[in-house]
């Protein structure tokens, strides 16, 4: 999938928020890249792709911040390479992208692993 069609995908995930969580949603950059750094993206041998990282929330979630904390930019990477690499088709990839954003901004609203599973 070229990335421009991949990004659109994203986009359609972010629009199709409801209203009361997308006016919280304030300066993170949401990105697409092809694949996690080395460090973040290595597995055992015997795992199979769907243990792959599909994206990444990069910040400080927002029950963790203080009134006047400065924080650093934040980030919701999306790794396309790795979501392709568990999907077979585009509509396959559209709900893996519609997951992985919902499950990134999980977290950027406070949510641990755990909890997002019952998601």
């Amino acid at each position: 999938m070229t990335r421009e069609k991949f990004k659109r995908l994203v986009e359609e995930a972010l629009e199709a928020l409801p209203e009361k969580f997308a006016r919280l949603v304030k300066n993170v950059a949401v990105v697409v890249e092809d694949e996690p750094p080395a460090e973040r993206s290595a597995r055992a041998p015997d795992e199979d792709s769907e243990s792959l990282l599909m994206g990444e929330y990069i910040g400080v979630p927002r029950t963790e911040r203080g009134a006047w904390d400065a924080l650093p930019p934040e980030r919701i990477v999306l790794y396309q390479k790795n979501i392709e690499a568990v999907c077979d088709s585009e509509d396959e990839i559209r709900e893996e992208v519609r997951l992985t954003v919902l499950h990134e901004l999980g977290h950027y609203f406070g949510m641990d692993e755990e909890q997002l599973e019952d998601v």
